[in-house]
């Protein structure tokens, strides 16, 4: 049975309960009806905060070390005497490892779960970053950076995943946010860190800032300990009454747990009173990618342009540029000092934290296309401004550019962070977790990641090179285009998705752009309905 038909052909062959809900409105009768409380949460979404939260410290793993990194490759390159093309290399490493992180951690985390799997996650990256702050040389460095890259890997696969499947439907795009807040707080953490640690002797201040990425590994390691298994997933491996006790931790009301079991029993196949029908335990998600790639139907295959599109083009807009390469950006705009050029990083570190706690607030109130297209609209406008104002310094004399093009510069550096903080950071990760069927979900999300992570490397490794061909202003000036390709792409193939259970969303998929313009978002069909 392929995954994406399963619910349609289940509907056909036995109703779904009576109390599942045909609309993402429904839950908020569903839980009008019944009122029981569960017995388990007195506030549950206070629980699934707190339990997102911990997940999001895979965030804090994996983008501490990014902000660290940024400040950290001024004082290696002068430290250890690497070149321009060492430091690419260094700075882009670490995602061509989590490529291979991210292809084996959608596989084991429908193995093992995907508890264990951010576990999993936590130690890898806890000994690169071990290694890192231990290396008396270039090669150990790169060795540690490899190790840590594949722990990233698997922590940017788990935690959207992990995140999506746990939290409900009307708080998703908040919760699965979390994150990336996380992530932003990382990348500050490592410029705070940088700013404090440049005052140590040149051989211990790079070692130790990449040396502390550690810490947030262990309290990840310790905090996942007290996290609930995804009901999810436990579904798929035929234990639905350790699901139904998950639910009821995290839901408002019994009815709402008992409803959103139903449909999940729903997406994974389930029949009831078909013992058959269930999925079969250990079966570690084989035959996905067949149907994702070999054999898909029409669903799948939208699904499949969206989830791993709107990966492709995240990295385009330029971000992994303007986040390592900082230092440099502010260097080139006429900030001289290196503690000033710290201290600035500092600055773009907060902006990115009170955005996203911003996307935060509005993406289940706004919805993903409205915050996701108008932040790519403020990523155009200020990358081609900063484009300007470099250019317009690096042609003046002696490097020295009129006043008003190093206010352009460096003020525009800030509001790409904001724009891309409000949209197309958060909602990259959340839109493209919730977007897969049940079945599809933790692989497909891999080969998401995995996608992303070519592109981050990509920009990452090449981006000295490309300002030095065309220009910094140039470079800038490329992304800028490639953000309005990027625009294009998510308002024709990607519909919204506020709002509605994850076993809705299917439907969502299951008709062309052209039908789905012609409707209005409240009558998209939903589970039931026949495609």
């Amino acid at each position: 049975m392929a995954a994406m038909g399963a619910g349609r052909r289940t509907s056909t062959l036995s109703p779904a309960p009576s109390s599942a809900p045909s609309s993402p409105s429904s839950w908020a009768t569903v839980r009008d009806q019944n009122q029981t409380p569960c017995m388990h949460a007195h506030h549950p979404l206070l629980r699934s905060a707190i339990e997102l939260t911990t997940a999001g410290r895979v965030g804090d793993v994996v983008d501490a070390d990014t902000g660290v990194m940024s400040g950290a490759m001024l004082f290696i390159k002068e430290d250890l005497g690497t070149n321009d093309t060492q430091v690419q290399v260094l700075a882009g490493i670490l995602n061509v490892c989590a490529l291979a992180g991210s292809l084996t951690a959608g596989r084991v985390s429908d193995w093992v779960g995907r508890r264990r799997t951010i576990s999993l996650a936590a130690c890898i990256f806890l000994a690169g970053s071990v290694l890192m702050g231990l290396s008396p040389n270039f090669a150990t460095l790169l060795a540690g950076r490899c190790v840590a890259g594949v722990g990233v890997g698997y922590a940017l696969m788990i935690a959207p995943v992990y995140a999506a499947e746990i939290a409900s439907a009307d708080i998703r795009g908040s919760l699965t946010s979390l994150p990336e807040i996380c992530i932003s707080f990382g990348i500050l953490i490592g410029y705070v860190s940088n700013y404090f640690l440049a005052k140590l002797p040149l051989v211990y201040g790079w070692r130790t800032m990449l040396g502390l990425g550690a810490l947030p590994s262990a309290v990840l390691a310790i905090g996942v300990l007290a996290m609930p298994e995804s009901p999810r997933w436990l579904v798929m491996q035929g234990r639905p009454d350790e699901a139904l006790a998950v639910l009821r931790k995290v839901c408002n009301t019994v009815g709402e747990a008992d409803v959103r079991l139903a449909d999940i029993k729903s997406a994974a196949g389930f029949v009831e009173g078909d013992a058959a029908s269930a999925p079969a335990p250990g079966s570690g998600g084989k035959g996905v990618l067949k149907e994702m790639f070999l054999h898909p139907t029409p669903t799948v295959r939208r699904v499949l342009v969206a989830a791993l599109g709107i990966h492709f083009f995240q990295h385009l807009s330029g971000i992994e540029a303007v986040v390592l390469y900082t230092p440099r950006i502010f260097k080139a705009a006429g900030i001289a000092t290196r503690s000033k050029i710290l201290a600035a990083t500092i600055g773009v570190g907060v902006t990115k934290t009170v955005f996203i706690m911003t996307a935060i607030l509005l993406v289940d109130r706004v919805g993903r296309r409205p915050l996701y297209l108008s932040s790519l609209a403020g990523i155009v406008a200020s990358l081609t401004c900063l484009g300007l104002g470099l250019t317009v310094i690096e042609h003046s004399p002696h490097g020295h550019g009129a006043p008003w093009a190093v206010v352009l510069a460096i003020t525009t550096v800030f509001t790409f962070v904001a724009s891309f903080s409000i949209g197309v950071g958060p909602i990259t990760w959340a839109y493209s977790s919730e977007v897969w069927p049940l079945r599809l979900r933790a692989q497909g999300a891999s080969i998401g990641v995995a996608i992303n992570r070519i592109m981050n490397a990509g920009v990452s490794m090449t981006f000295v090179t490309l300002y030095k061909a065309i220009t910094i202003g140039g470079a800038f000036f490329l992304f800028a285009g490639l953000a309005v390709v990027a625009a294009t792409f998510f308002y024709f193939c990607c519909p919204e998705t506020q709002g509605r259970p994850l076993e809705e969303i299917e439907e969502v998929f299951s008709q062309g752009w052209g039908a789905r313009r012609r409707q209005q978002p409240s009558s998209l069909p939903v589970a039931d309905s026949k495609a």
